[in-house]
């Protein structure tokens, strides 16, 4: 399974990038205004640190407007897949950008109908929000399973991006329900790392070896 980042602080997608456990990012301007960074400066950041997708969403909320705008951001870099909202006006121009070859992240989903929908019109990624399904006492997880098992059914290539993570759990929900890419934030990919009895076995490890006075191989 694939990790996102969902970011716009460059430092943030940085150090992620150089660990290595990030293949790609997601992003919008909410997320650059907490950041406190001009949201054109965090892009073109990102675009240089990261090679691999970068999800990047439209603000027009009418299908002119959003092809228009997708095209755009499709035309900053060869990594950008554009990010529509999954209404009757973003279905339109996921059908019209998919046309022209453009890579289509359809968002904001929340039942198994609109990912029916998404793949059926090609899209490229489709992200149901988990996180604030659970937040309103829905399962987000079952939600997840219900859109595998639709893709599975009839093949379809629309890759499956488990969104809204809160937490390291569902980052591990991702995996076990077989999505293809989970995004998630800075805290959340730090927690992934950790776990405190491997940093009590390293302790315990290195004071063994300080008593037992022997000299290292190297």
């Amino acid at each position: 399974m694939k990790l996102f980042i969902d970011s716009a602080n460059p430092k943030e997608v940085k150090e992620m990038w150089e660990l290595g456990i990030i293949d790609g990012v997601t992003t919008n301007p909410t997320l650059a205004t907490k950041a406190g960074i001009e949201y054109k400066k965090a892009v073109e950041e990102i675009l240089e640190t990261v090679d691999g997708d970068i999800s990047l969403e439209v603000l027009a909320t009418e299908t002119a407007g959003m092809v228009h705008e997708g095209r755009q951001l499709a035309n900053l870099h060869h990594n950008v897949v554009v990010k529509l909202p999954t209404t009757g006006d973003g279905l339109k121009a996921l059908q019209i950008l998919t046309d022209e070859e453009i890579r289509v992240n359809m968002t904001l989903v929340f039942s198994a109908n609109q990912a029916l929908l998404v793949a059926k019109l090609g899209a490229y990624i489709v992200s149901p929000f988990v996180g604030r399904l659970d937040d309103i006492g829905q399962s987000g997880i079952d939600l997840i399973h219900e859109i595998r098992q639709i893709y599975n059914n009839y093949d379809y290539e629309t890759r499956i991006l488990f969104a809204s993570v809160r937490s390291p759990l569902h980052v591990k929900e991702a995996a076990l329900a077989g999505c293809e890419i989970a995004t998630c934030p800075f805290d959340v990919l730090q927690k992934l790392v950790k776990h405190p009895l491997t940093d009590k076995g390293l302790k315990t490890f290195l004071e063994d070896f300080k008593e037992s006075k022997q000299k290292p191989l190297v």
